[in-house]
């Protein structure tokens, strides 16, 4: 007997905008799976809504597993990332969307005080990949390829492994506790990392290692620059060797006072490292507006939060310390800054650079094949192989935004293409479903939830130190927040259907297993249809 639930390698016209209306027998009930928007959002490709599910459950060490199936770092990633997944969600129709990252933080930390270890790698390939670049690209591709049996070295110009997560994130975001733990982790998957090994001359790496691929994944460390007219009284800095040298442990000199030059979110970061090395004042200057900055609006918030002051429309003319003279800034008809040539005073000890930052290519230059774009990055096929067969690269070496979430979902990708390429066989490209927007639920079926916070440091305490900041869920709160999630496009066994159908058609199979439609007794009312809360269910036309 047909059980009704399509396949949607084959999908039909699935009628989503159709109107929910009364009884037609030319069509039937079909389930199936939409495509939730958190996990449709999701740069590193996690499967939101089963680990969610499975929280919602309580079963905290299966819904880990599912969320590390994607992501190997979701300690890291509940801290750092600036979960896109929580933008699209459709709770915030109704209240506010899910705190995703809240309980992905829970399952992560609760991994590491329980000692979850991954689950044991396939059997060994014989195949040896090169990775070079321990940052979030390179140390996701790596876990990825062990885990298909593949042995991996990293290899790396810092000390420790973490690339910009270790040396560019201050710790009062991502304790470095937390990045060791979890890179420790891939370590025990049989991955090799070899720090203080910055690589010159890959094809002979490539070569003398008997690497069958190599995944590059170098960060963007290089600071973009500005010439700025200074007298030696006038101290300029970079923020990435700021952020740096405070992440191995140094404190530098930079006076009471310190004026940060950038509007991303290195700029917010250095100003609040500024803080809590005791400037007494930190300000930043950027060149356009608040709406413009490409810093995420939450990291100005906090900045500010915590006493920086952020002058808008300014560009930076010249710095005679203590004195820095910028120009007032504004928009043209287009929205571009355009200059005024009115300049006011700021008082500054020290003046911080964070214009961007870009990838160090230069060892890739003569590997034959390899091309570039105008701004420095590499050029990738979509399997993510440069023009050097063999050859891959990810992360801040390819044209796309520069995060950790980013760049763990192009390692993670790239693992699949490198696996394909030393296989010989191609990366297939299942059948995507359409995304479950909001208009395609009942609402109704959900009642309020408001959203559960995560505790955080009071502002006036926490530039002191570089304790963490923002604290965890607890075991009640992330449950709670896994609780309100809608379950979009995808049956939870809510029993609505079974309960609704006229004719009992409707037959639940068990636990896990959903239900299947009897067609013998199914009238095409579309009753179940109307009523399932997240369009699990849909009407199709009767096979001819």
């Amino acid at each position: 007997m047909d059980s009704g639930r399509h396949d949607l390698t084959q999908p039909p016209d699935l009628g989503l905008d159709q109107e929910r209306s009364g009884p037609a027998r030319t069509r039937r009930p079909v389930y199936l799976d939409l495509l939730p928007p958190c996990n449709a959002g999701c740069p590193a490709g996690e499967n939101i809504q089963a680990w969610l599910a499975l929280t919602r459950a309580g079963d905290h060490e299966r819904a880990w597993r599912t969320l590390v199936a994607d992501n190997p770092m979701p300690a890291v990633h509940g801290r750092v990332c600036y979960h896109p997944c929580e933008s699209v969600c459709n709770r915030a129709e109704l209240d506010s969307a899910v705190s995703i990252h809240g309980v992905e933080r829970f399952l992560g930390d609760l991994a590491i005080e329980k000692g979850w270890a991954f689950d044991p790698p396939a059997a060994p390939s014989g195949r040896r990949v090169l990775v070079v670049g321990a940052g979030p690209s390179g140390l996701s591709a790596a876990y990825h390829l062990a885990r298909r049996g593949h042995r991996v070295e990293i290899r790396d110009a810092g000390a420790e492994p973490g690339g910009m997560m270790r040396y560019g994130i201050p710790a009062y975001r991502l304790p470095r506790a937390v990045l060791t733990a979890e890179i420790d982790r891939i370590r025990a998957l049989g991955v090799t990392i070899v720090g203080d090994h910055p690589v010159h001359d890959l094809a002979a790496e490539r070569r003398d290692g008997r690497f069958d691929a190599v995944f590059v994944a170098v960060g963007a460390h290089l600071s973009k620059r500005v010439d700025i007219p200074a007298r030696e009284a006038g101290r300029i800095l970079d923020a990435v060797g700021l952020l740096r040298s405070v992440a191995a442990g140094e404190r530098p000199a930079i006076g009471r006072r310190v004026a940060v030059y950038g509007g991303g979110n290195t700029a917010m970061d250095a100003a609040r490292v500024a803080k809590r090395l005791g400037a007494e004042e930190a300000l930043i200057v950027y060149r356009r507006t608040r709406a413009q900055m490409p810093a995420h609006p939450e990291e100005a918030d906090e900045a500010e939060r915590e006493g920086v002051r952020i002058n808008w429309l300014r560009t930076i003319q010249a710095f005679d310390g203590p004195d820095l003279t910028v120009e007032v800034m504004d928009l043209d008809g287009s929205g571009r800054p355009v200059p005024t040539g009115r300049t006011e005073t700021l008082a500054a000890d020290t003046v911080v650079l964070a214009l961007g930052q870009r990838a160090d290519t230069a060892f890739l230059r003569d590997v034959p094949g390899v091309t570039f774009t105008e701004d420095g990055t590499v050029v990738v096929s979509p399997a993510m192989m440069t023009g050097c067969p063999g050859v891959f690269a990810g992360g801040d070496m390819v044209p796309a935004e520069r995060t950790v979430t980013v760049g763990v979902g192009h390692g993670k990708a790239a693992a699949q293409h490198i696996d394909a390429y030393l296989r010989g066989e191609p990366v297939g490209e299942p059948a995507r479903p359409p995304t479950a927007g909001f208009g395609d639920l009942h609402p109704w079926y959900f009642g309020d939830a408001g959203r559960r916070a995560q505790p955080e440091r009071e502002p006036a305490t926490r530039t002191g130190d570089f304790s963490e900041v923002v604290g965890g869920l607890d075991r009640a709160a992330a449950a709670f927040e896994a609780q309100r999630c809608l379950s979009c496009g995808t049956c939870f066994e809510c029993d609505g259907c079974l309960g609704a159908c006229p004719e009992h058609a409707v037959i639940k199979i068990g636990p896990g297993e959903r239900y299947r439609f009897d067609y013998d007794l199914c009238t095409g009312c579309a009753t179940c249809f109307d009523q399932c809360p997240v369009h699990a269910i849909t009407m199709i036309p009767e096979p001819s």
